[in-house]
């Protein structure tokens, strides 16, 4: 046979060789439900990177959704992806907005179980604008600022102050420039489906909340019939107690595996 016609055999046949053997690790993984995290408004991915080596090291698939902040439709659209490319059973888990993310994603059937974080949880028929009604309003919501497209961005002081008050100037500096700004009009969007009303849920109220009040969150996880814990942080316990917010995931993933 021509020479390079071998080679060309070769060279498909380790490729192969290479694939298959890839996919035993993956296969293995699948067998324990992976985690998909949707971050909230005002942040992103980076906002759970004390949370996912912590689940890695307990042999966790993780995968954090870049939500775009567009819309709605377009962060639900964002996490069904990662959803469906997720082995096995997911674990959707959300923070703040990501809350009404995965309250809308988590329609699936790969979806057992689903996981709030200082996270809103809207019933069908519902915005997020709306769920504060009845509740006092968060210090936190006097330091938006709207550009010129009507995305909105928390000032400095909003950052520090009360969306994480509880961590280093030289975080929230990082913070305040990392953030994602989100379309204000998302905030009035209604979901069509509650996910929680199929699914077993968990919440972890953050009781030192500028931005959701405590109330609010425990009245929410009241209403989705949670299982409900608490820390005594900011909006962002995920970066205040990243182990007490990977257990609560975890308590999650080893009951959906069961």
């Amino acid at each position: 046979m021509n020479p390079i016609k071998l080679a060309a055999l070769g060279l498909t046949a380790s490729l192969i060789g290479a694939a298959a053997g890839a996919a035993t690790p993956a296969a293995a993984q699948a067998s324990k439900p992976s985690v998909v995290i949707v971050h909230g408004a005002f942040a992103d991915g980076s906002d759970f990177a004390k949370v996912v080596p912590l689940l890695q090291a307990k042999g966790v698939n993780v995968v954090v959704v870049q939500n775009p902040l567009s819309s709605l439709a377009d962060d639900v659209a964002a996490t069904k992806r990662a959803v469906d490319a997720a082995p096995g059973k997911v674990v959707l888990v959300g923070h703040s907005w990501g809350g009404t993310v995965i309250t809308e994603a988590g329609d699936n059937a790969k979806v057992a179980g689903l996981v709030y974080v200082a996270a809103f949880a809207p019933d069908v028929g519902q915005s997020t604008g709306e769920l504060g009604k009845g509740f006092p309003i968060p210090s936190g919501l006097a330091h938006l600022s709207a550009d010129a497209s009507g995305f909105l961005r928390l000032t400095p002081e909003g950052m520090s102050r009360h969306f994480a008050q509880d961590l280093p100037a030289a975080t929230t500096a990082v913070m305040t420039a990392t953030q994602g700004p989100i379309f204000g009009q998302a905030f009035e969007s209604k979901v069509s489906v509650a996910a929680w009303k199929q699914k077993p849920s968990w919440y972890l109220v953050a009781d030192k909340d500028h931005m959701i009040s405590p109330e609010q969150q425990r009245a929410m996880a009241k209403a989705i019939n949670a299982k409900v814990s608490s820390v005594p942080t900011s909006h962002v316990p995920q970066q205040v107690q990243p182990a007490k917010v990977a257990a609560v995931i975890l308590d999650a993933v080893q009951a959906a595996g069961q």
